[in-house]
C-alpha cells in the first residue's frame, strides 16, 4: 500500500523555487513589442463599421485561470523532478558476522580410546565427546562463522566457513577415527589452516570490488581482513613427520594475525606417539596469542570450551537499510503532458475561432440583407 512516507526528496531545498514564477511576473516588467499603427481619415467610420470599441494605449495580454493553473502545475512538477524524488523499498535487513573460527580435530587412531568420562554413564571415546561438546559450543557462536579441518596422515578441508551451523555439525558428525590415518600431522593441519584463513582475506576486495551493491549497504559491512581469525585444535598427541613443524606454523600464524587455542585432550601420562607434547602445544598457544587447555573428562571439555567462549566472544550485529529508486521521470512525463495538452487546446481553439465569422461579418451581411 502506497504511503507518503514511502517517498524521500535527495534535494527537497529546491522546492524554495516554487514561488519563483510569481516573483518574476510581480517585479520584473513586462514583456513589450512595438507596432506600427495605421492612420486613416475616415476611422471613426470603421469604428461604427465594425462595432467594436477601440483600446488605445498599450495592450496588456493577461492569461485566463485555466492557463494560470496549467503553468503552476508544469512548474510544480520541474521542481519536483530537480527534487529528486526516491520510492523507498521495504527494509532490508543483512546480518554481519564477526569472527571466522577454524576447529582442527585430531582422528588420528587414539581418538578411539574410550577413557573420557561422563556423569551418570559409561565412558565414551575422545571423539565423541569432542562432538557433543562441540554441538553445544556451535549452538554459542551465532554470531560467528565455523570452519573443520580433520587430520591424520593428513589434513583436509571438512567444511570451509559458514555461518549454517546445522550443516557444519551434519560434516562434523560424519567423521569418524582413523579416516584421515593413524598418525598425528598437526603441522601440517595448522599449516591448512593458515591457507584457508588466508584465502578468505584474499577473496575479500575481490568480492568488494565486484560488488553492485548501494553505497549505504557498502559502508556497512565489513571485509573479511577486518574479522577476527581464531584456530581452535583439539589433539591427543604429538606431531608425527609434519612438512612443517608446529612452531613453525604458529609463528606464519602470528605474521598474519590468527590466533590458535590448543586443547590437549587425554591422559597426560601416556607415551610414544600418543604422548602428548605439552611443550609444542603451549608453545604454539603463546607464539600465536592464544591459550593452552588440558581435558580429561566430559566435563573439563565443556569447562575448556566454555573459558574460550569467554576469551573469544561472538561478535554478531545486523543493520538495516531501505532500496531506493529514483521517480523523477515520472513528474518530467506529467509536467510533458500537461504542457502538450495546453498546447493542443490552444491549437484547437485557434483554429475553431478561425472558422466563425467575426461581428464585423456578421454586420456587414446583416446590413446586405436590409
Amino acid at each position: 500500500m502506497f504511503t507518503i512516507s514511502m517517498i524521500e526528496f535527495s534535494y527537497p531545498w529546491l522546492f524554495l523555487l516554487l514561488p519563483l514564477p510569481w516573483f518574476i511576473q510581480r517585479f520584473s516588467p513586462a514583456y513589450k513589442i512595438k507596432q506600427s499603427a495605421l492612420q486613416v481619415p475616415f476611422f471613426s467610420q470603421l469604428v461604427r463599421l465594425s462595432g467594436e470599441q477601440p483600446n488605445t494605449g498599450a495592450v496588456k495580454l493577461e492569461p485566463k485561470i485555466w492557463q494560470r493553473m496549467a503553468l503552476s502545475l508544469v512548474w510544480l512538477f520541474l521542481v519536483v523532478a530537480m527534487a529528486k524524488p526516491m520510492w523507498l523499498g521495504e527494509p532490508q535487513i543483512r546480518s554481519q558476522f564477526g569472527r571466522d573460527l577454524m576447529v582442527v580435530v585430531d582422528l588420528s587412531g587414539s581418538m578411539d580410546s574410550r577413557d573420557f568420562s561422563v556423569p551418570g554413564s559409561d565412558s565414551i571415546s575422545r571423539l565423541t565427546a569432542v562432538k557433543n561438546v562441540l554441538v553445544e559450543f556451535s549452538q554459542q557462536r551465532s554470531g560467528d562463522r565455523l570452519g573443520l579441518i580433520l587430520f591424520g596422515d593428513a589434513a583436509y578441508l571438512q567444511a570451509p566457513f559458514t555461518a549454517d551451523h546445522q550443516a557444519w555439525l551434519g560434516l562434523l558428525n560424519e567423521s569418524e577415527v582413523a579416516m584421515a590415518g593413524q598418525s598425528t600431522h598437526l603441522g601440517d593441519a595448522l599449516g591448512l589452516a593458515i591457507k584457508v584463513m588466508t584465502d578468505e582475506v584474499i577473496k575479500a576486495p575481490i568480492a568488494k570490488e565486484n560488488s553492485n551493491a548501494s553505497a549505504d549497504k557498502s559502508t556497512a559491512e565489513k571485509s573479511t581482513a577486518d574479522k577476527q581469525k581464531v584456530v581452535i585444535v583439539l589433539t591427543d598427541g604429538n606431531d608425527t613427520d609434519s612438512l612443517v613443524p608446529p612452531l613453525e606454523a604458529a609463528k606464519i600464524a602470528a605474521s598474519r594475525g590468527i590466533k590458535i587455542h590448543m586443547i590437549a585432550i587425554g591422559d597426560p601420562r601416556t607415551f610414544g606417539e600418543q604422548a602428548l607434547d605439552m611443550v609444542v602445544i603451549d608453545g604454539v598457544a603463546e607464539i600465536t596469542g592464544g591459550q593452552a587447555f588440558q581435558a580429561i573428562s566430559s566435563v573439563e571439555l565443556n569447562r575448556v570450551y566454555a573459558e574460550i567462549s569467554k576469551l573469544e566472544p561472538s561478535q554478531f550485529a545486523s543493520f538495516s537499510y531501505q532500496p531506493k529508486v529514483s521517480v523523477h521521470y515520472a513528474s518530467i512525463a506529467l509536467s510533458i503532458g500537461i504542457y502538450f495538452i495546453i498546447y493542443s487546446l490552444v491549437i484547437w481553439r485557434s483554429y475553431y475561432l478561425s472558422k466563425q465569422p467575426s461581428k464585423r461579418d456578421l454586420l456587414l451581411n446583416k446590413r446586405g440583407e436590409d
